[in-house]
């Protein structure tokens, strides 16, 4: 699914993203500058809310393992965002990119790497919660060793 582009203008690579609950309407591209083979090739900046620039991702250069096809990939995070956003750039005509979202089956198709499971939603453990309830099905406090009314001392 396409949520964004990039578009090369006077040798800046800016653009936006937008999804349902995302909207990064000025982002851009940094190329890094490093001699470290594992350096990402671009750090992705945003425009935050005090009209400033500020970092929200990195990407890698990476091929599909099917088609040799050269593409970005990495992730767009922040402390305002519930989960990382994975995303893929492609090359277009204009010398930019279409971004797109990424789902966690597809990074192995993609050669991997950037710190994912390969696994479906599927065939991911049911169980990622904090354990057992210490709520009883009438609410009531359960399994804790202490009542509600015990005073905790903070020390």
């Amino acid at each position: 699914m396409n949520i964004g582009e990039i578009r090369n203008v006077n040798d800046r690579l800016t653009g936006s993203i937008a999804t349902r609950t995302i909207d990064l309407p000025r982002i851009g591209l940094r190329k890094v500058e490093s001699m470290n083979p594992r350096a990402p090739v671009y750090e992705v900046l945003a425009l935050n809310v005090a009209r400033r620039w500020v970092q929200v991702g990195a990407l890698w250069e990476a091929a599909s393992k099917k088609t040799g096809e050269v593409f970005l990939a990495g992730n767009i995070d922040d402390p305002s965002l519930p989960e990382p956003l994975p995303v893929a750039l492609f090359p277009s005509e204009d010398g930019g990119y279409t971004i797109a979202w990424r789902r966690e089956t597809v990074r192995a198709e993609f050669g991997g790497g950037f710190g994912a499971s390969t696994r479906s939603y599927d065939e991911q453990p049911q169980d990622r919660g904090f354990g057992e309830s210490t709520a009883s099905s009438n609410g009531a406090l359960m399994g804790a060793g202490a009542d509600l009314d015990d005073e905790v001392p903070f020390g």
